[in-house]
């Protein structure tokens, strides 16, 4: 099985894994199984809203990096026993749609949620892509020329690696919207 070779509790790229494979071996041992594409976010603020929107955050989700952690780590925890979690984040953003320091601050959180889920003995395995940009031109930015170009190759679609996954469209079961305050409260 795919998931018994990955340490229980890690974020990592997605490398040679696809996501359907993922998917198919979380639902085999009874994990939630949790899928973005971000490849249309342009920025930090959009990867935060896709992921509330597919994630099914509750309404009130702030929006910051705080609230990201308190949705996946103790919101769920107090919900009742989890199974195990596989978390995929497909084509974060790179370059001058969301800079380096912003993606690490994101893959921080989830690193911390799955220290958080790994004191509890509940697997939290993160997979994540990153969008592969056109030209990026750091330092020409002295040039207002050079940034209205920069500017417009931002806007252009993303160019994925061609060993990255191909985007897909993921119909999740009824488990996988364990972040749906409704049903959790329901439970209640």
């Amino acid at each position: 099985m795919l998931l018994q070779s990955i340490r229980p509790n890690i974020v990592q790229s997605i490398r040679a894994y696809r996501p359907d494979d993922l998917q198919t071996s979380a639902h085999q041992i009874g994990h939630h199984f949790l899928y973005t594409n971000l490849g249309t976010a342009q920025n930090k603020q959009d990867v935060l809203d896709i992921i509330a929107k597919d994630f099914l955050f509750p309404d009130h989700f702030g929006k910051n990096l705080d609230a990201l952690y308190d949705c996946i780590t103790d919101m769920v925890h107090k919900s009742g026993p989890q199974p195990g979690f596989v978390v995929v984040l497909e084509l974060l953003p790179d370059g001058a749609r969301m800079d380096r320091e912003s993606r690490e601050q994101l893959l921080d959180a989830f690193r911390d949620a799955a220290d958080f889920w790994s004191e509890r003995k509940i697997p939290f395995r993160v997979f994540y892509s990153i969008a592969v940009s056109g030209k990026e031109s750091a330092g020409h930015w002295d040039r207002p020329e050079a940034a209205q170009n920069d500017a417009a190759a931002a806007a252009k679609p993303v160019k994925v690696s061609k060993n990255a996954p191909q985007p897909m469209t993921v119909s999740l079961p009824p488990m996988s919207s364990v972040f749906d305050t409704a049903q959790l409260l329901a439970a209640a």
